[in-house]
């Protein structure tokens, strides 16, 4: 099963949380956004029930509650960590944690701009998971069993914004520039440390293949520190950090240019695959963003429009 938020025409601006036929071509509604949220473990262990809708009739958004939290973790594969800022000193004991907004959030298909102070974007093939119930104080394996799936996700970087100063938050948080694919059952996947492979492709090439074993911080422990603080709540997601091989480190250096194609594909998890455009239309793309209020609706998947 694969999990995608939608919004219907004439129903209004409510998300909903829908199954993915296997061919792309329809989808089925389960539950409006907060029900889903509500008891997502008891919505994924029942078939679909909803209408059935063509995919080309509904916009496809993120299925991401407005008030979640999106916490990321830096440096978590150890060839990635040594290319970046650990290369001759010893890793923290401890993930290093940073936040993106929701709005930063969008969908596999939708166009991503090039901010206008920036010479292009840094692609980050990783994955996602989602969590589906209170963690409180967790221990590392009730956090881990707190999970309730997983997407393929990208965290498009700006890397000029990101290195201005110590903090990170505004080279993460870059219109539209976390495409999120599916949400995939946790049963369906099983523990990533397993070892899945993570592959990245710029206009069919590949610039990153790890497996997800390699993990530094694994997902349990990671939520089970952020537990400690935060108190985590269902539809709360964690980025799981990016292996070796971005633009940034290369030699030369690469980055993404408006027209270029980056695709993310995780083994059982599938692809997620954007289109990177230039700043003009990133003008565009934001003028039809909903209201204040709808941030959840903001990433409006192009196919069928």
């Amino acid at each position: 099963m694969r999990i995608v938020g939608i919004r219907r025409p004439h129903a209004g601006s409510g998300v909903d949380v829908a199954a993915l036929s296997a061919q792309d071509h329809e989808v089925t509604v389960i539950a409006p956004l907060e029900d889903f949220w509500a008891d997502p473990s008891g919505h994924l262990s029942r078939p679909p029930a909803g209408p059935v809708l063509p995919a080309t009739s509904v916009e496809r958004v993120p299925p991401v509650l407005p008030g979640a939290r999106v916490i990321c973790v830096g440096l978590n594969y150890l060839q990635h960590a040594a290319e970046g800022s650990y290369q001759d000193v010893e890793l923290p004991p401890f993930p290093t944690l940073f936040a993106r907004w929701t709005p930063s959030l969008t969908v596999d298909g939708a166009e991503v701009p090039v901010p206008s102070n920036e010479e292009g974007l840094d692609w980050e093939g990783e994955v996602l998971a989602w969590v589906g119930a209170p963690l409180v104080d967790a221990s590392p394996e009730e956090a881990l069993a707190a999970v309730v799936g997983y997407s393929a996700f990208n965290d498009l970087t700006s890397r000029r914004a990101q290195k201005l100063t110590s903090q990170w938050t505004l080279g993460k948080n870059g219109d539209r520039s976390g495409p999120v694919g599916p949400m995939v059952p946790a049963a369906e996947v099983g523990d990533l440390r397993q070892g899945l492979r993570l592959r990245t492709r710029v206009n069919g090439e590949t610039m990153q293949d790890a497996r997800t074993d390699q993990m530094i911080y694994p997902v349990g422990e990671t939520l089970s520190l952020i537990s400690h603080t935060v108190s985590l709540r269902p539809g709360d997601l964690l980025a799981t950090g990016t292996p070796a091989g971005v633009g940034y480190a290369r030699k030369p250096p690469r980055l993404l240019q408006p027209g270029d194609t980056v695709e993310v594909e995780v083994e059982r998890l599938g692809v997620v695959r954007n289109t990177v455009v230039d700043n003009q239309h990133r003008s565009l793309l934001e003028a039809r963003s909903p209201e204040p209020g709808h941030e959840e609706a903001e990433a409006v998947l192009p196919r069928g429009h």
